[in-house]
C-alpha cells in the first residue's frame, strides 16, 4: 500500500462569517495555535483524513479583501501566493452575499482554486431567500456548497467538493476573466502582455492579478518595478499612461473603478442566482441593540454582564477548586509523612507541590472565565462591548481601533501589545502599547483567586470585580493623560462591525475553552515549575547548622522534661525555626531588602518576594506564597493550605493590605515577556518608561489605598 495522498486547504473568510466554526467541525481538536512566520497574527492549523487523503486545513486570518493593507490581508495574501494551497475554501456568510462575495471575486482573479462555502444557511432559509446553486456556480466558476457551521452540517459536502477540484472532477470549475470595463480591459491585457514576457518582473505571480495590483497602486507589488531594468521601466511607463487614460475617461481613479467592476460583476450574478423576500435578518439584532448599545442602559449592563462573570467564576469554580485544593493538601501531608527528613524531601513537597499546587487549583476558575468571554464572543454581544468602549476612547482622546488590542489584554498582554502593530499610526501604536499592561491579564487571576477567597470569601466575585474594573479605568485615565501631554494628535474615526446575534454551539465554546486553558495548563509544567524549584533553592539556602543546632537542642532538652507547659514552648520552637531559616535565607535577605519600600502599602516581606518574582510570569506569585509559606511551616505541623496560611494572624496580612496587593499586582509591569513585547513595538526608550511609569503608578495607588483605609479604619 502506497502513502496516504496528501491535501493542504486554506479557509479563507470575512470576520463573523462563522469560519472558525467550519475550522473546528473539519477539525475537531485536531489543532495548533501559533502565529505566522515573522508576525504576531494567530494562525491555527488542523489536520484529517477523509477518503485517503491526509488533509491539513490552515485558518487565514479573518479579512474582508486581499489588499496590503493591514497584517491580516498581508498574512492571508502571502499565504495564498507562496505557499500555494490545493484548494481555498471561502467561508460566506449567506446572508450577506455581496459583501462576502467581494473576497471570493479577489481569490478569483488571483487564479486559485476555489469553493465557495454558503455558511450559516439555515439563516438564509429562515430570511425567506432563495439561491439557485448551481446557476451561482456557474456563474462564478467554482462549486458552491451549503454549510452550517456551528452544527457541523454540509461538512462532508465541503470536503467532498474540494476533492472533486483536486481529481479534476468539477465540470463547473473555470477561472472567470472578470471585466472592469473598456478602458481597464485593454490596458490589463496590454500589461499582462508585458508581464508575461518577463517573468523575471512578477516571478510565480499571475501575470494579470499583477496587473490588476500595479493598477491598483498596490504598494508591494509596485517594489517589484524597483531596480531599473528596460523592462520595469517600460511597465512603470505603462501604469503610469493608464492612470491617466483611466482617470481622464470615467472620472475616478483606477482602484476605484477595478472596486466598482467587482461589485458590478457580484450584483449581476447575485441578481440572477438569488431570489429574497422583503425580509431584514438584521432586525432581531437592532431590536436588541436598541437595549445593549443604548447609551445609557448599554453600560450598566456591560458592567453587569461583567460582575455577573465574576460571581460565576468564583461561585461555580469553588467546588472544583476545593476539591483540588483538598487533593493537593492531602498530597503534600503524606509526602511530607513518607519521605524522609531531608532537602529533596523538602524541594519535592515545598518546591514542587507547594508551588505548583498553589496555582493549579485554579485551573476550574480559569477554565470558567474563558468559558463565559467565548461565550460573549461567541453570541457577538463582545463586539457590542468594543463599540460601547469605542465611544469612552474616543470621548478621551484614543484611536477607537485601539480597543481590540486592550480587549486581547484580558486573555494575555502579549500577543495584544504586538497586535498593536495592526494600527496605522506610530503615535497609537505606542500609545496602545503602554496602556495594555494596565488591562487584568488571565495571569493574574490566580492572584485575586487566591486573595480574595483567603480574605472576602462570599464577596470574592465583587471585589475580583472591582479589581479589573480598576485595570480599566486606570487605562482609560491614564491614555487621557498621555494622549494630552505626550501623544498629543487628534484620533482617526474607527468604523466597527456589528454581527447578528447568533446562539453558541457547545463544542464551539469547548475548544475556544479548551485552546486557552491549554496555555495555562503548559505553563504548570515549564515556567512555573522551574520557578518553584529556583524559589525553594532560594528560600532553603543558605544553611546554618549552629543556628539550628541551638534551636534543636533547646527543643530536645523540653521534650525530655515532659512538662505539660513544654509543649507548647515546642511548637513554639518549631515555628521559630522555620521562620529564622527562611529570614536568612537568600530569598529572605531580599524581601528584608524591599521591605522598607512595601512597608507603607501594609505588604509582608514575603509579599514583596512574590512581586519580584511576579516579573517572571504573574502566575509565579502565587507559587512564591506557596512556597514561602508551605515552607514556614514548622516540622510536623499540619499542611494547611495556602489560603489558611494567609488568613492565619501570624502571616501579617490584613484584608486591607490583601486588596491593596492585588491593587499592586493589576497596576505593576507585566511579565518580562510582556516587557520585551514593548520593547520590540515601541522601542527601548519607551520600554523603560514603561517599567518606571506602572511601577510608580502601583505604589502609589497601593498606598493611597491602604492609608486612606487605615484612616477610615479598614483594616
Amino acid at each position: 500500500m502506497g502513502a496516504p495522498k496528501t491535501l493542504k486547504i486554506a479557509l479563507a473568510g470575512n470576520p463573523n462569517s462563522g469560519k472558525t466554526s467550519i475550522f473546528n467541525s473539519m477539525t475537531g481538536a485536531r489543532q495548533q495555535v501559533g502565529n505566522w512566520p515573522g508576525v504576531t497574527v494567530e494562525k491555527k492549523t488542523g489536520f484529517l483524513t477523509h477518503r485517503g487523503y491526509q488533509i491539513e486545513v490552515v485558518d487565514l486570518p479573518g479579512t474582508y479583501s486581499l489588499t496590503a493593507y493591514s497584517v491580516e490581508e498581508r498574512v492571508a495574501r502571502a499565504y495564498l501566493l507562496e505557499e500555494k494551497p490545493d484548494v481555498v475554501i471561502h467561508v460566506v456568510d449567506s446572508g450577506n452575499l455581496a459583501r462576502n462575495l467581494y473576497l471570493t471575486v479577489q481569490l478569483l482573479e488571483l487564479g486559485v482554486d476555489v469553493v465557495v462555502d454558503l455558511n450559516m444557511w439555515d439563516e438564509l432559509l429562515a430570511s425567506g431567500a432563495e439561491v439557485d446553486q448551481e446557476r451561482l456556480a456557474t456563474l462564478l466558476g467554482a462549486p458552491v456548497v451549503p454549510t452550517i457551521g456551528h452544527r457541523g452540517e454540509g461538512i462532508d459536502e465541503l470536503l467532498e467538493a474540494a476533492l472533486k477540484l483536486v481529481e479534476d472532477r468539477e465540470t463547473r470549475h473555470r477561472h472567470v476573466p472578470i471585466s472592469y470595463g473598456s478602458h481597464v480591459d485593454d490596458v490589463l491585457t496590454e500589461l499582462t502582455g508585458l508581464l508575461e514576457e518577463n517573468r523575471e518582473i512578477g516571478g510565480d505571480y499571475p501575470p494579470r492579478w499583477v496587473a490588476i495590483k500595479l493598477l491598483e497602486g498596490d504598494l508591494e507589488m509596485v517594489k517589484l518595478l524597483e531596480g531599473g531594468s528596460p523592462a520595469a521601466d517600460r511597465i512603470r511607463e505603462v501604469v503610469a499612461r493608464a492612470d491617466k487614460h483611466i482617470e481622464l475617461a470615467t472620472g475616478s481613479d483606477p482602484e476605484k473603478v477595478i472596486s466598482e467592476g467587482r461589485y458590478g460583476y457580484i450584483e449581476g450574478a447575485l441578481r440572477v442566482a438569488v431570489t429574497e423576500e422583503e425580509t431584514d435578518r438584521m432586525e432581531l439584532s437592532r431590536r436588541l441593540d436598541s437595549v445593549f448599545t443604548n447609551r445609557f442602559l448599554g453600560y450598566p449592563i456591560f458592567l453587569a454582564f461583567v460582575w455577573l462573570l465574576f460571581q460565576m467564576t468564583f461561585r461555580v469554580g469553588s467546588y472544583p477548586m476545593g476539591w483540588i485544593d483538598s487533593f493537593v493538601g492531602w498530597l503534600s501531608t503524606t509526602l511530607a509523612a513518607t519521605l524522609p527528613d531531608s532537602l529533596m524531601s523538602s524541594l519535592i513537597v515545598d518546591g514542587v507541590v507547594g508551588g505548583v499546587g498553589s496555582v493549579i487549583i485554579f485551573l476550574p476558575n480559569i477554565m470558567i472565565l474563558f468559558l463565559g468571554i467565548a461565550f460573549l464572543e461567541d453570541t457577538g454581544y463582545m463586539a457590542r462591548a468594543a463599540f460601547l468602549m469605542d465611544r469612552v476612547m474616543h470621548a478621551l482622546g484614543l484611536h477607537g481601533k485601539s480597543f481590540i488590542p486592550l480587549l486581547m489584554g484580558f486573555g494575555c498582554s502579549v500577543p495584544a501589545i504586538m497586535a498593536t502593530r495592526t494600527l496605522e499610526s506610530r503615535r497609537d501604536r505606542t500609545l496602545t502599547a503602554l496602556l495594555v499592561p494596565l488591562i487584568s491579564c488571565s495571569a493574574r487571576l490566580p492572584v485575586y483567586l487566591l486573595i480574595g477567597g483567603a480574605f472576602f470569601a462570599e464577596r470574592a466575585g465583587t471585589v475580583v470585580f472591582v479589581i479589573y474594573l480598576l485595570g480599566i479605568v486606570a487605562a482609560i485615565l491614564v491614555g487621557r493623560l498621555l494622549s494630552r501631554t505626550l501623544f498629543r494628535s487628534a484620533a482617526a474615526p474607527f468604523v466597527m462591525e456589528l454581527p447578528p446575534y447568533r446562539l453558541p454551539t457547545g463544542k464551539g465554546l469547548a475548544i475556544h475553552t479548551w485552546e486557552r486553558s491549554k496555555i495555562y495548563l503548559k505553563k504548570m509544567g515549564g515556567v512555573i515549575l522551574v520557578a518553584s524549584v529556583i524559589l525553594w533553592f532560594l528560600g532553603a539556602f543558605p544553611q546554618n547548622p549552629a543556628l539550628t543546632a541551638a534551636y534543636e537542642a533547646e527543643r530536645d532538652a523540653l521534650a525530655r522534661t515532659g512538662a505539660a507547659t513544654s509543649a507548647a514552648r515546642i511548637e513554639e520552637l518549631e515555628s521559630q525555626i522555620a521562620a529564622t531559616k527562611i529570614e536568612n535565607s537568600y530569598i529572605g535577605r531580599a524581601g528584608k531588602f524591599v521591605e522598607p519600600a512595601i512597608e507603607p502599602l501594609g505588604l509582608t516581606w514575603k509579599m514583596g518576594v512574590s512581586l519580584i518574582t511576579g516579573f517572571i510570569a504573574k502566575e509565579v506569585v502565587v507559587s512564591t506564597l506557596g512556597v514561602l509559606y508551605r515552607t514556614g511551616a514548622a516540622e510536623g505541623e499540619s499542611r494547611s493550605t495556602l489560603q489558611d496560611a494567609l488568613r492565619d494572624p501570624a502571616s501579617g496580612i490584613s484584608p486591607l493590605a490583601a486588596f491593596a496587593f492585588m491593587v499592586f499586582v493589576l497596576l505593576y509591569t507585566p511579565c518580562i515577556v510582556a516587557v520585551i513585547a514593548v520593547k520590540r513595538e515601541a522601542g527601548t526608550g519607551w520600554m523603560w518608561f514603561s517599567v518606571g511609569y506602572q511601577l510608580a503608578l502601583a505604589w502609589i495607588v497601593s498606598f493611597g489605598v491602604y492609608q486612606i483605609g487605615t484612616l477610615m479604619g479598614l483594616t
